[in-house]
């Protein structure tokens, strides 16, 4: 019996090194997972704190990460706002970030957080788990740009490289919406593009407090003014376009609205009427005209457990997490977050001021203290 089971550990997939990390990729991103895991024995521990296992799984995860919390832009400072609960609440000042000078936060995504130094002329990258920064001066014909309201951006990785990114900056000069790639493996811009001028008396203005949307292969931004529009940009054509929202809509009514990602993975578009949240869709017909269709309506005030219609100020969207399909509400009670598969809301912050809000979502593992670290030992304090 002895030499039976001795022979069935010799061959079982957990005695070997690769099949063991195989399974041990595909752990929750959440991150408590792998802390947890490296107690488990030192051989655990040895696998998971390996540089190139933590490189595979977060790649692995790339496109389910949790949402960690948001960055919050208030007028003087930028600060990290968990949302996760214990165990996997990640300590508020473990992504802290000083900046020297008056700065603009374009937006989060795949770990990499943009930032816009407009009296300097340039953007930055910031990486807030190992505070790498990449200073980079803004391309011709963005440089001479006058104000920040007129420039927008975003910054992403590919889905199989974990090491370089691109910047896509959009603005508006003389009514046209022009546009630049930056890519960090050529440490260079590209083509200068832009779209024809906007119609006449257009005083079109990007909404800061919106940042991009990544939907497939492309990039959207709001652009508010005498109209409401999307700015879309395709990272394979390298190409403008703009779009109408499903129904039209003053500046004064922006933060009614944000772009999303649809239940089929296509654009799709927020609105808020009164207490209700409106869904809609975009759709392609066979001879490739587009519409917009309305999807589903989310009956808010049943959601949150406020009375909203005894509440003077309206709901606003400040935010919305793309990945986990999340949106950030503010409230005359606060800020909240709503899931919208599965329905659900949580309040997150007490104020009700209105501050840039950019949601952080990224796999977390950190790598340099799993097994005992400062880090690990952190978010597994509460467990």
């Amino acid at each position: 019996m002895t030499a039976s089971l001795c022979r069935r550990r010799r061959t079982s997939p957990m005695d070997v090194d690769d099949l063991l990390s195989e399974i041990l990729l595909r752990l929750p991103p959440q991150p408590s997972s792998l802390p947890r895991a490296s107690l488990v024995c030192s051989r655990w521990r040895r696998l998971i704190s390996d540089r190139g296992f933590l490189r595979r799984f977060r790649l692995h995860h790339r496109r389910s990460p949790p949402l960690l919390g948001c960055f919050v832009q208030t007028p003087d400072v930028l600060y990290f706002k968990p949302t996760m609960e214990t165990p996997d609440r990640v300590p508020c000042d473990r992504f802290s970030t000083q900046f020297d000078d008056v700065f603009l936060s374009l937006g989060c995504r795949h770990g990499l957080v943009l930032i816009y130094y407009w009296k300097q002329r340039q953007v930055m990258v910031c990486d807030p788990v190992n505070g790498a920064q990449h200073h980079i001066a803004l391309p011709p014909g963005f440089d001479m740009l006058d104000v920040p309201i007129h420039i927008q951006g975003a910054v992403l990785r590919a889905a199989t490289d974990v090491q370089h990114f691109q910047v896509v900056l959009v603005g508006l000069d003389n009514r046209r919406v022009i546009s630049c790639v930056y890519s960090s493996e050529t440490r260079d811009w590209g083509d200068f593009i832009s779209t024809p001028p906007l119609p006449p008396r257009d005083s079109s203005i990007f909404y800061k407090s919106k940042p991009s949307m990544l939907v497939g292969d492309s990039l959207y931004w709001l652009i508010t003014g005498d109209f409401v529009r999307i700015i879309k940009f395709d990272l394979e054509r390298q190409s403008l376009a703009v779009i109408a929202v499903p129904m039209d809509m003053h500046v004064r009514e922006n933060f009614q609205c944000s772009i999303m990602r649809a239940d089929d993975g296509g654009l799709g578009f927020l609105f808020l009427s009164d207490f209700s949240a409106q869904l809609w869709n975009r759709k392609t017909d066979s001879d490739g005209a587009a519409s917009w269709l309305l999807g589903r309506t989310i009956e808010l005030d049943k959601l949150i457990s406020l009375n909203l219609h005894e509440e003077k100020a309206p709901l606003k969207i400040i935010a919305f997490a793309e990945e986990n399909n999340v949106v950030f509400l503010l409230t005359a009670l606060g800020v909240f977050m709503i899931q919208l598969e599965p329905l659900q809301s949580k309040k997150i912050l007490e104020t009700n001021d209105f501050f840039m809000y950019h949601p952080f979502e990224s796999v977390y593992t950190a790598d340099t203290s799993i097994g005992g670290g400062r880090d690990g030992a952190e978010i597994l304090h509460c467990t």
